[in-house]
Formats: structure tokens, C-alpha cells, sequence
């Protein structure tokens, strides 16, 4: 079992940053492989980056490729989601997850997952 818990969303204008975190705790953080996914108003949820936790193997959604960085610590059980040249489509709660791999995880099959958090930005 892995519990995922987000942090960091919030407002901000468009062009701006902001830093997501997911803490996990748990199963062995570093055997997993751990994303981001995000639902914005009226749409389904979407895949945004995932990385292998044990190699840092990277991969993004086209949408954000260049603009959204993952990253991880594993000495603090927490993935991050940098976010740089927010658009307002960026709009939507963003999810923290966790599977046995990254396609697993791309895939939804069997996904942890976190209570999310919003980010909003403004044109």
C-alpha cells in the first residue's frame, strides 16, 4: 500500500511557475514509478509526466513537454511536478500516483492515488 499526499497548488498568472509535491509513504518508495495526472473542468483526466524512480527515466504529456520538469528525492519520498510558462489550459487539479511501472501508471491499472490539488491560472 502507498499513500500519496499533493502540495503545493495554486493561483497564478499565466507565464508563471509553480512547484507541485507528492510525499509518499508506505511500500518501497523507490521500486515504484511514480506521475502526474490532471482533470481539468468538464474533461477527463489526463496524463501529464511520469518517471521510473530507480533510473529517472522521464516522459511527458506533448502538452507540457518543455515546459513541465518531474523530478524526485528519494531520501524524502517525494516526486515534484516544476511547472514553468503556465497557460490557463493548465487549469485542472492535478493528481499524484504511484504504480509497479510507468506503463501501469500511464495505463491507470492499479494506480495510487492522491487527493489532488488545484492549480489555477489566469490569463
Amino acid at each position: 500500500q502507498v499513500q500519496l499526499v499533493e502540495s503545493g497548488g495554486g493561483l497564478v498568472q499565466a507565464g508563471g511557475s509553480l512547484r507541485l509535491s507528492c510525499a509518499a509513504s508506505g511500500r518501497t518508495f523507490s521500486s515504484y514509478a511514480m506521475g502526474w495526472f490532471r482533470q481539468a473542468p468538464g474533461k477527463e483526466r489526463e496524463f501529464v509526466a511520469a518517471m521510473r524512480l530507480d533510473v529517472g527515466i522521464q516522459i511527458y504529456a506533448d502538452s507540457v513537454k518543455g515546459r513541465f520538469t518531474i523530478s524526485r528525492d528519494n531520501a524524502k519520498n517525494t516526486v515534484y511536478l516544476q511547472m514553468n510558462s503556465l497557460k490557463p489550459e493548465d487549469t485542472a487539479v492535478y493528481y499524484c500516483a504511484a504504480a509497479q511501472t510507468v506503463g501501469d501508471l500511464i495505463r491507470d491499472e492499479n494506480n495510487y492515488w492522491g487527493q489532488g490539488t488545484q492549480v489555477s491560472v489566469s490569463s
